[in-house]
Parts: C-alpha cells; sequence; structure tokens
C-alpha cells in the first residue's frame, strides 16, 4: 500500500506576498510604463481543501502507468498540492520523469484561463522544496510555461541545477538559454518560500519577465529581463510539478515531493 505522509513544518501555510493582493499598480513589470492606469485583477484562487485537482486544465500523474502502486503521485495534502516523485517513476519518454499539473481552472465553472499574446499574468504561490528534491546536472524542472500540445519546447523554465558543483534553483528563457536569475537552493529548502512569477507576452522582443523569491520575511532575488521572446503560438499554458531527466551525474536522484499552496493567478487589466 502506498502512503503520503505529510511534510513537517508548517503544512497548512496561508503567507500572501503583500505585491500580489488585486489592484497593486502595474509598475511592478518592466515594460509597463508607470503612469499607466492598470492593476492586477484576480482570476484564480483555488483551494486545494475544497476544489482538488479541479483548479487545473489537466493532470500529467504517472503517464505511461510506469509505477501503479504509487498512484497518486499528484493530490491534495490539507492545503497543499502535492507531488510525489519515485525512482522508479518514468514518463511516456523512458528517460525522464513527469509529475505535473497544467493550466488554471475555474473549479466552479469549469473553464480554464487562457493567456494570449499581448496580455500580462502574474502568478503568486509558497513552495515547499525539501532537500530530499535536490538540484541536477540535468534537467529538473519545477515550473514550466509553454505551448498546449505535444512536441513544443518551453518558454520559461523554473529549475532546480547544479552550477559548479553548487545546488541553485533559477529561471531561465528556454530558447536561447537567456537567464533571467539564479539563487542558492540549499538555504531554501525545508522551509516554505514564496514565488511572484510576472510574464509579459509577446513575440520576438516584446516581452518581459520578473521572478521573485522570498524566504524567512525578505527577498532572495529580484529578477527582470526585458526584450525577450515569450510566446510561441496559441497561447501560454503553466506548469507545476516536478519533471527531471535521470541521466543526472551528481548522484542527486531520489524519492522527493514537493508542496504548493497559496496559489493566485492574477491579469493586468485596465491602463
Amino acid at each position: 500500500m502506498n502512503t503520503h505522509p505529510r511534510t513537517p513544518g508548517n503544512p497548512s501555510r496561508r503567507t500572501i506576498l503583500g505585491a500580489a493582493v488585486g489592484g497593486v499598480a502595474a509598475a511592478a513589470l518592466p515594460g509597463i510604463p508607470p503612469a499607466a492606469a492598470a492593476s492586477w485583477q484576480l482570476r484564480w484562487s483555488p483551494s486545494p481543501a475544497k476544489d482538488g485537482l479541479r483548479a487545473f486544465e489537466t493532470i500529467e500523474d504517472d503517464r505511461a502507468d510506469s509505477h501503479p502502486a504509487g498512484q497518486p503521485h499528484i493530490f491534495t495534502d490539507g492545503d497543499n498540492y502535492r507531488f510525489n516523485m519515485h525512482m522508479v517513476d518514468r514518463d511516456t519518454s523512458t528517460d525522464r520523469q513527469r509529475q505535473e499539473v497544467t493550466g488554471m481552472r475555474d473549479p466552479a465553472g469549469g473553464s480554464y484561463l487562457q493567456w494570449r499574446s499581448g496580455e500580462t499574468w502574474r502568478v503568486t504561490y509558497s513552495m515547499y522544496i525539501p532537500s530530499s528534491l535536490k538540484a541536477t546536472t540535468t534537467f529538473t524542472h519545477i515550473m514550466q510555461m509553454k505551448q498546449p500540445g505535444a512536441g513544443s519546447a518551453p518558454i520559461i523554465v523554473q529549475s532546480l541545477r547544479r552550477s559548479g558543483g553548487t545546488q541553485t534553483i533559477e529561471l531561465k528563457v528556454f530558447e536561447p538559454n537567456i537567464l533571467v536569475g539564479r539563487a542558492d537552493l540549499v538555504p531554501l529548502q525545508n522551509k516554505w518560500i514564496d514565488v511572484d512569477f510576472q510574464l509579459k507576452i509577446g513575440n520576438g522582443s516584446s516581452g518581459s519577465v520578473r521572478w521573485i523569491l522570498r524566504s524567512d520575511g525578505g527577498t532572495v532575488i529580484d529578477a527582470s529581463k526585458t526584450g525577450v521572446d515569450t510566446f510561441l503560438a496559441d497561447r501560454v499554458r503553466p506548469k507545476w510539478g516536478i519533471y527531471r531527466s535521470i541521466e543526472d551525474t551528481s548522484g542527486s536522484l531520489q524519492d522527493c515531493h514537493m508542496l504548493l499552496t497559496n496559489m493566485r493567478g492574477y491579469q493586468l487589466t485596465g491602463g
């Protein structure tokens, strides 16, 4: 029988990022004029305990049915969304593992939010990364921005990557491999940290991105990139979970999990 132990610490965290409250001025995102009469409007605020996995557009839980005894790998744990990864888990491409959710769905109405070119979106949430979820020499993504559908490369990735032997958490514009920011991972493990991700969707040089991490009441990193390509086609869809290669050479892979809570989605409106 598969068991799902609760994570130590505070499993029902409800810290709300002060900058994420609806109505905050639009100037927080690079490329938006401070004088613009625009504000962040709350569009998505699921409750794990009440809404469950209905909060997401799709659930990618052991797509290859590689580990039935470990299912479900994605589920609610009190006020948290929990993602379990086991060493035996495999995706449909057997050189990697994937337990992810996609999109932002209205749990009541059933419709999902669609991020289109020219729009600006923001997601905030709290994240718990235990020491068992380590950075690797190959890819370990814990958030992606992608075009829906098979075969397309990511647009943005938040990843756990070893850099010169140091475990880091980083954000990149996937192609052409533009680093937005990077921070040491180990001081952020085994505690709740806050993520604030902002995306202006645009082709060529019309996109921009901002990434903020906060821990213990302070800002760990606040990094931005402007003039970047943040759109492929159709729409942009966020993904969260654990998506990693098994070809790591540092010996960092082991059974692990990740928790997310207090997830909020905002769209920039007005102006």
